[in-house]
């Protein structure tokens, strides 16, 4: 095990020299460049450090802007005003395209694409619904009171984005209070967006002599000519990315509850234990991006207690039958939101 551990702790000091390595490499290009980021999936707390940390680091090697290739159905409100933070403290400009041709900025995506110096978008790419979905609908009075006030500083929040980059503000209200969904061409007639291009090349022509404000001057960006260099994720914002899927973390999470299981009903064994265990925590990190309701994860604990009191007590199987009935109930309330790309798929909670 000691050996195990060395060896473990050698791959990762590599690895970690291995990305130094090449983000040096990366500083020491000649002439002007633009450091790029591409964002295919959900905004959730590991985009966001992606994202806050190339940002940083395109400031400090002097980039001459810095470009977000965006394709999102939204995310986690905490998060898209993380990055837009990031966005408005930066010294360089921040470009938003919307790319490649196919892709949209719904939600969180369509307000990030506010909060850019530069917004642009591919052919056939659509922006806005950014009504807060996620907010269910409720018949209670003080309910709707407080469902108001979530809309409203959503409206003003997504108005204050368009205001301060000069953009159509009647449009920033209207995709939080009627989500409507804004193709390319429109989006550029109602002064949404810059400019409309096919591909970064044409992109980059098209901003140059843009001019753009920082600290109340005005200055004029030269991206034309200007060497793009993408910026990966590491190995490990890939893993924490993944995990943070609601489907890897609840399977993750039930091949916790089936690891520790097992090693309470076969004493002894340890690797099911362990994995479960491991499990379990890469789960509990999982659901800290996810919208989880709490009520969801008691159901879950209360099956693993039923389940567990199983193996010691004869109940002739009617603590598995309460932990089925259980299990299947918090399955389905874990996750707290009505957007499709942040729910458990059904038939993964069947196979389970």
């Amino acid at each position: 095990m000691k050996r195990n551990l060395v060896f473990l702790l050698l791959i990762v000091c590599l690895s970690a020299f291995g990305s130094a390595r090449a983000r040096g490499g990366e500083g020491d290009a000649p002439g002007p460049f633009i450091s790029v980021v591409r964002v295919a999936g959900v905004i959730n707390p590991v985009q966001a450090e992606f994202i806050n940390t190339e940002l940083v680091a395109a400031n400090g090697r002097g980039a001459v802007a810095f470009l977000i290739e965006l394709d999102t159905p939204g995310g986690l409100d905490t998060s898209m005003r993380e990055i837009i933070q990031s966005i408005f403290a930066s010294r360089i400009p921040v470009i938003v395209y919307v790319y490649p041709p196919g892709s949209r900025a719904a939600s969180a995506g369509a307000l990030i694409t506010l909060a850019a110096d530069f917004a642009a978008m591919a052919p056939g790419t659509n922006l806005g619904a950014a009504h807060p979905v996620s907010i269910s609908p409720t018949r209670d009075a003080q309910d709707k009171t407080m469902t108001t006030k979530i809309v409203n500083d959503a409206v003003a929040y997504a108005r204050s984005l368009a205001e301060k980059r000069g953009r159509n503000t009647e449009w920033a209200e209207r995709i939080v209070r009627e989500s409507i969904s804004t193709p390319a061409s429109e989006a550029l007639d109602l002064k949404v967006i810059d400019l409309i291009a096919e591909s970064e090349s044409e992109l980059l022509a098209g901003l140059e002599g843009k001019r753009y404000l920082r600290g109340g001057k005005s200055l004029t960006l030269r991206s034309e000519g200007a060497v793009l260099q993408v910026a990966e994720m590491g190995w490990r914002q890939k893993v924490l990315n993944t995990i943070s899927n609601p489907n890897v973390a609840y399977l993750l999470m039930m091949l916790g509850v089936m690891g520790i299981f097992f090693e309470i009903s076969q004493p002894g064994v340890v690797l099911p234990g362990a994995i479960g265990a491991i499990a379990l925590l890469l789960a509990l990190y999982a659901f800290h991006t996810l919208p989880v309701n709490y009520a969801g994860v008691l159901l879950i604990l209360l099956a693993i207690v039923l389940f567990i009191l199983e193996v010691k007590v004869v109940s002739y199987g009617m603590l598995t039958v309460g932990g089925m009935v259980a299990m299947t109930l918090g399955s389905l309330m874990l996750i707290e939101s009505s957007e499709p790309y942040m729910q458990i798929s059904r038939g993964v909670i069947a196979a389970t």
